[in-house]
């Protein structure tokens, strides 16, 4: 089978040296593979994109020298093929309107956040039914009291009890944006992804994503999630946390800093060569074995 991999930004603001990275990694897996590469937008979500953002991200795709196959698909053009496959799991009976704000779940739970991106452990409040004189709001999944678990390429065996450590997710939210976890199986599976490479942080909803797939009766990608680039504080490299873009003025500088984050050891003189030297030396040295199997690293040039 041809190896498909992608790389797919939030437009929450510009290129920060963390995407980078995911991008450089994905990218080379995928050509030392002889395989295709994939751009998508995840604008999912309205509130947070910034204007513009998408088009800037591109474009410094294109400073870095990145060529992609295809053409770039924007999730915010796909409400179609996500409401067929929230059908789908309705007709299985897998889904359930719930009416829980996000501080009941977090008081049902003593106010633990739980799990980073999953968050505190849905009760299970409307499983069986809405409580009276309440209207649903967003819908969930319902999962099993069973384990997922797979093999990382970097991070190994990874397990999780979707019941334990998460409950029953939402697939489409009360505002009606359709979630993440939904949205990127859906759009996996339709251009037909074999590999995935990504920043540690969605580590932890890949068994969420495993668990649409089996319901939705698609394949299961080949998943390799890398470092997340953070700050001294830990934090990951975001808007969020101030992270500035990144520097897309000297492309092969920067390169260069993201395949040594990589564990990829590039030559001190590979950063005053061009792009296309800094594409041609990664191509012929890229091992996916030197990836530091962490879960983060500190990038301190912010």
């Amino acid at each position: 089978m041809l190896y498909r991999g992608r790389f797919a930004p939030s437009p929450t603001g510009p290129l920060h040296f963390g995407s980078l990275v995911a991008a450089v990694s994905s990218y080379l897996e995928a050509r030392v593979h002889n395989g295709e590469w994939l751009v998508r937008i995840e604008d999912l979500d309205p509130p947070r994109e910034v204007p513009g953002a998408a088009q800037g991200i591109l474009r410094s795709l294109e400073r870095f020298g990145f060529a992609w196959n295809d053409e770039v698909v924007c999730q915010s053009t796909r409400a179609e093929a996500y409401m067929e496959a929230l059908a789908k799991l309705d007709g299985l009976n897998q889904t359930y309107p719930c009416a829980c704000s996000r501080k009941e779940i977090l008081a049902a739970n003593g106010g633990r956040p739980g799990l980073p991106k999953i968050g505190p452990v849905y009760p299970g409040t409307c499983r069986n039914g809405l409580p009276p004189g309440r209207t649903g709001g967003a819908t969930r999944v319902r999962v099993d009291d069973a384990s997922i678990d797979f093999d990382d390429a970097v991070q190994g065996l990874y397990r999780q009890n979707l019941a334990t450590e998460g409950g029953d997710f939402v697939v489409r939210r009360r505002d009606g944006l359709f979630a993440y976890q939904l949205a990127v199986v859906v759009d996996d599976a339709e251009q037909h992804i074999t590999n995935i490479v990504r920043g540690c942080d969605l580590l932890v909803t890949t068994p969420r994503q495993v668990w649409l797939q089996r319901l939705l009766g698609l394949t299961t990608p080949l998943y390799m999630h890398v470092p997340v680039a953070v700050n001294a504080d830990g934090e990951k490299l975001s808007k969020q946390t101030g992270a500035t873009a990144v520097d897309d003025g000297d492309p092969p500088a920067t390169l260069t800093r993201a395949l040594e984050f990589l564990g990829q050891n590039p030559p001190v003189a590979l950063a005053r060569g061009s792009v296309a030297d800094v594409w041609g030396w990664a191509l012929d040295h890229w091992r996916a074995i030197y990836i530091p199997r962490r879960r983060q690293v500190r990038f301190d040039t912010v």
